[in-house]
């Protein structure tokens, strides 16, 4: 099914089962520990064993010689794998950094061996008796003395997220240099870990020239294909099996060492073989959301209005890596006549860095929207009013090219109304609360909203129960639970007719989960496949196709219903489908909205900071389920919680590593730390976006919340901090006087 034309009313309308908060399908076995996750699979085989992964000692340099002689001699070893004997190996489109190091080595932690045992035990115990001998190289591990000269580049996130190395409409310099109220600032973010739940984890087996692999990823396909070119192997030798995975936050898009070296090391054992990364092995040897150097100048009248903007952003990453695309919304979220933005990349010895939840948005708002506010402060303007003076319902580098679908400012009213903003003293450092200093913040949250071809496989039988099977991943967004939800609205089932199968490469190929695309494409891909089906079964039972309605379980058209498994009494009904997208999102820009609102309290003594409670209002067209929605924004907003107060890996700039690379060093928020969040869906279906008109709201909760925190620290302090996370010591012999 090819969409090119704005959706109009289709079955989806009727959300009798779309649009509802149902409960996840996939709860109870969650729940009950049943959800077979990688790690865990028992029905793989009886002599699975276990792999221990070596990661580099050193962040740049080569192997001068390794010793497995004590090693080898150790209890329960079956195998080891390094460079010498893991054949040649090519790389994947994906990754940047060779999966499997040596004898040169790009970063620190960078795998170099997988040691295969009986046990975990023996194989952790075994890898500790590997001697490796390291020729240690200089390595660039600092960003801030490379921002200077790192060269202009092209960013793309693959996610909607994109900007030229320059990018110039109008006449900036001359329009700041003759506005009458400017600032010009600095702002910085660090290098941060995606600290899921589940980590890199996968166990691979071998049949003859096949490889099987349960593991945790994202992109089945994706990971199906890069595994194929670097064990360069026919793609349809390689099968993934990934149903659940827990978290991944854009670490497990990509094919990662924990598969390639499970494979590698089955391979070597003939045998299953699992393996898992450990907490240190995920910070430094997956991929992080890179540090950001960033600077932002605007100009605007006396009345407010934005005549000139500029967003300039430095990151650093790997050879061959991309840049943080953290201009790119500034693109397009202001009016404003004279604009630039401009992305350099420093070449650094650090780990990779690739997406992270919302890539490109999530640091670039951080910045941005406390610059706004700054505008707005120095205008004397109600930070709410001067973003609502400043929207724009087309894109302003564009002229005429229409937003699909943009209610930034009813966003902002709502919130502020719902908030009590009016309660706010626009006199910063004023509001007690006992020994609290009491303050509220505001931010808008932007974030693209692309779309992906996706497929799906539907199967009706006598009973009326319709199968769903793709390849589309759960990464604990509910994926299993608006599939069916689609599909049961489509066919006029209930829920619990409905069987669902994902995340397995053996079904049709999907959006998968990334990018705040998979919701949306995917549902649409079922859609399709389910639109076909509607047509098979109109016509196995005599009905004309246009006319016949599906619903309550049965096909009806005037006065002649069926039972709708009548159709398959001769046999199951399969047929397969997926959504392609034309080219409406080059007619109108396809985004998401929000207002983000909150309020801190900072404790007038030691500077401590707490969240006291959040709001955020969204815009993301229609809403397939308000429930397991409202999960994904709730989280996404306890991340950007993170990302503003605790979350920092700290670089060792001799030795070119993340030293608080576990949970207990690298401090991330949980939901206990916020007492009251709230978020409200404007839950308007955008028919330019699928026949779902639906959007994708996981990455919107976060892009904007950093902003709002520190707009409130602000106003509850007098105190602007530009350099995240805003810990206490930054804050600490800045505070007001205490009486």
């Amino acid at each position: 099914m090819k969409f090119e034309k704005p959706a109009t009313t289709n079955p989806i309308d009727r959300e009798a089962v779309v649009g509802q908060p149902h409960d996840r399908i996939d709860g109870r076995f969650k729940t009950t520990g049943t959800a077979p996750y990688a790690y865990e699979r028992h029905d793989v085989g009886n002599d699975v064993a276990y792999g221990h992964v070596v990661g580099s000692s050193i962040a740049k340099g080569r192997i001068r010689s390794i010793d497995s002689s004590a090693t080898e001699r150790s209890p329960g070893f079956l195998a080891l794998v390094t460079h010498r004997n893991a054949g040649e190996l090519g790389k994947g489109k994906r990754n940047f950094a060779p999966l499997l190091g040596g004898p040169d080595i790009q970063h620190y932690h960078q795998a170099v061996a997988l040691v295969v045992a009986r046990t975990f035990e023996e194989a952790r115990a075994a890898a500790n008796l590997l001697k490796i001998d390291y020729e240690r190289g200089e390595g660039q591990f600092d960003l801030e003395p490379f921002a200077e000269t790192a060269p202009p580049v092209e960013g793309n996130s693959g996610e909607g997220s994109e900007a030229p190395p320059v990018g110039e409409y109008g006449d900036f310099e001359r329009a700041f240099g003759e506005a009458p109220v400017k600032i010009d600032q600095r702002y910085t973010t660090p290098d941060e870990s995606h600290c899921m739940i589940e980590p890199h984890a996968s166990i691979a087996r071998w049949e003859g020239d096949r490889v099987t692999l349960w593991t945790s990823n994202q992109m089945v396909d994706w990971g199906v294909t890069d595994l194929a070119a670097t064990l360069k192997i026919p793609k349809e030798n390689v099968r993934f099996v990934s149903p659940y995975v827990g978290g991944g936050f854009g670490s497990k898009l990509f094919l990662r060492a924990d598969a390639l070296l499970a494979a590698l090391g089955a391979r070597q054992a003939k045998r299953p073989v699992k393996v898992a990364l450990t907490r240190p092995l995920v910070a430094n040897n997956t991929t992080h959301r890179p540090a950001t150097i960033q600077r932002i100048r605007i100009g605007a009248t006396r009345e407010g209005r934005i005549t000139a903007i500029a967003h300039d952003s430095t990151s650093g990453n790997v050879k061959g890596g991309r840049p943080e695309t953290a201009v790119a919304q500034t693109k397009m979220l202001y009016a404003g006549a004279n604009r630039m933005t401009a992305m350099r990349l420093a070449e650094l010895d650090l780990p990779e860095g690739n997406a992270m939840r919302a890539p490109g948005e999530a640091p670039g708002m951080m910045a941005l929207e406390i610059a706004v506010d700054e505008m707005a402060e120095a205008l004397g303007m109600d930070p709410v009013a001067f973003r609502i003076l400043n929207d724009t319902q087309e894109d302003p580098e564009k002229p005429g090219r229409k937003f699909s679908q943009r209610q930034l400012v009813r966003c902002l009213q709502d919130g502020a109304e719902r908030f009590g903003w009016d309660q706010r003293d626009p006199k910063p450092g004023t509001k007690r609360d006992g020994r609290w200093l009491v303050g509220m913040g505001v931010a808008a949250g932007f974030r693209d909203s692309p779309v992906m071809t996706s497929g799906a496989r539907v199967r009706l039988d006598e009973q009326g129960v319709v199968t769903v099977e793709t390849d589309m991943t759960d990464i604990g967004t509910g994926s299993y639970t608006i599939i069916a939800q689609t599909a049961a609205e489509m066919m006029g089932v209930p829920l619990s007719k409905v069987a669902v199968g994902l995340g397995d490469s053996r079904f049709p190929v999907s959006a998968g989960s990334g990018g705040q695309w998979g919701a949306n494409s995917s549902t649409a891909g079922v859609y399709a496949a389910c639109a076909k089906l509607r047509e098979t079964v109109a016509q196995k039972l005599g009905f004309n196709s246009g006319e016949a309605e599906f619903a309550d379980g049965e096909v009806r058209a005037g006065n002649r219903a069926v039972k709708l498994g009548e159709a398959a009494k001769d046999g199951d009904i399969t047929v397969e489908d997926k959504i392609e997208f034309g080219d409406l999102d080059k007619e109108t820009q396809q985004s998401t909205f929000a207002g983000h609102f909150v309020e801190v309290g900072v404790d007038a003594f030691t500077g401590e900071v707490r969240i006291r409670r959040m709001l955020a209002v969204c815009d993301a067209g229609r809403i397939l389920n308000p429930k397991t929605a409202r999960s994904q924004v709730i989280g996404a907003m306890t991340m950007g919680v993170g990302a503003a107060l605790t979350e920092e890996l700290a670089v060792d700039k001799r030795h070119g590593f993340f030293v608080n690379h576990d949970l207990a060093s690298y401090e991330v928020p949980v939901h206990a730390d916020i007492p009251h969040q709230e978020v409200v869906f404007l839950d308007d279906p955008d028919p330019y976006s699928s026949p779902m008109k639906a959007k994708g709201c996981g990455e919107l909760g976060l892009c904007g919340v950093g902003a709002a925190i520190a707009n409130a620290i602000h106003n509850a302090t007098g105190v602007r901090l530009r350099n995240y996370p805003m810990t206490l010591d930054k804050l600490l012999d800045r505070l007001p006087e205490v009486a």
